[in-house]
């Protein structure tokens, strides 16, 4: 294991990084690397009853804005605080880091990592101190073994090494469903299929009702496709099955109703599915299909000249071969 591929215990310059040993950074503002210009508008919204949760910036990872583009948050809990996401680098979670301890002085128990991709999971090393339990997918260890680092590298060439932070594994891993007891607050976690990625964690409060889909749900920003399309449309009905009414998406606004944001959502996921199928059955190449495919959705989504010719890429290696 490298230095920069951290998990609690392990042996970083040398020594071990001991279950209390490190002071948390967070509390020494003037030590922090800073999130630049982006995190001066920054707030964070209550959305329930102890609930916080700041709105990501609709724009890619840059230098100016540390990554802080998905939509990050905590739970507080009679026992402890649960980092819903813990940000998308180590300047963006020591910024969380530090709004909590704002607000409670309990300790950060545990930090969902929803998921792989890096505006979700590079935060987690402001945490490391606080000795949490990491919540992931089961198949989560696999793809960040895969891409963490190749993220990492493409972070520092952006951010620089002292702002982009460790790759963090989980050491909790969820293959069906899994509860954590807040003590008065119990959060149910579901593993899902290959949808937007292939290791994508949903959440459920019971103390609120709210749903916390991460990058199951976009909201506004054009919705990015890494997993499996037919996955992803399957997964939508699952978590209208869940029954709750309000959600948290992790992109967008801090909280939405569920079942209007998963229609245009699946709006979207349909119209690249069936554009692709007409593509295929037309022997369009991919090349052209790019340009075509679900052009009728561009002013419906932010970023979508970036992100859709990507999706319809995905979505025709997956569908030539149906």
């Amino acid at each position: 294991m490298t230095a920069s591929a951290v998990q609690p215990g392990a042996f970083v310059g040398g020594r071990a990084l001991s279950r209390r040993g490190a002071l948390f950074g967070g509390l020494c503002l003037c030590c922090l690397p800073t999130l630049g210009r982006a995190a001066e508008s920054f707030t964070l919204e209550e959305v329930g009853p102890g609930i916080f949760v700041r709105k990501g910036l609709i724009a890619d990872a840059s230098s100016e804005n540390g990554d802080a583009i998905a939509n990050i948050g905590f739970l507080i809990g009679k026992t402890g605080v649960l980092v819903t996401e813990s940000g998308g680098s180590l300047a963006d979670g020591q910024w969380l880091r530090a709004e909590i301890a704002k607000r409670t002085p309990k300790p950060v128990t545990h930090v969902v990592l929803t998921h792989v991709h890096p505006d979700h999971v590079f935060g987690a090393g402001a945490f490391l101190a606080d000795k949490p339990v990491f919540i992931g997918h089961s198949k989560l260890t696999e793809a960040l073994s895969a891409r963490g680092e190749f993220y990492r590298s493409r972070l520092i060439d952006l951010l620089g090494e002292e702002r982009t932070g460790p790759v963090v594994y989980p050491t909790m891993s969820v293959a069906e469903t899994a509860e954590v007891d807040l003590g008065d607050r119990r959060l149910t976690f579901t593993a899902h299929g290959p949808a937007h990625t292939t290791s994508d964690l949903s959440m459920i409060d019971s103390g609120s009702g709210l749903l916390f889909p991460a990058d199951l749900l976009f909201v506004n920003r054009i919705p990015s496709l890494d997993g499996s399309l037919k996955g992803w449309l399957t997964e939508i009905e699952r978590l209208k099955a869940m029954g709750p009414a309000r959600a948290v998406p992790g992109h967008g606004p801090v909280a939405v109703d569920l079942a209007p944001a998963l229609a245009d959502l699946s709006g979207y996921l349909t119209a690249l599915r069936d554009g692709t199928r007409a593509a295929i059955a037309k022997d369009v190449p991919i090349d052209k299909a790019v340009d075509s495919v679900a052009r009728d959705q561009r002013d419906k989504w932010a970023l979508f000249d970036t992100y859709n010719g990507r999706n319809v890429t995905v979505a025709y290696q997956e569908l030539e071969w149906e």
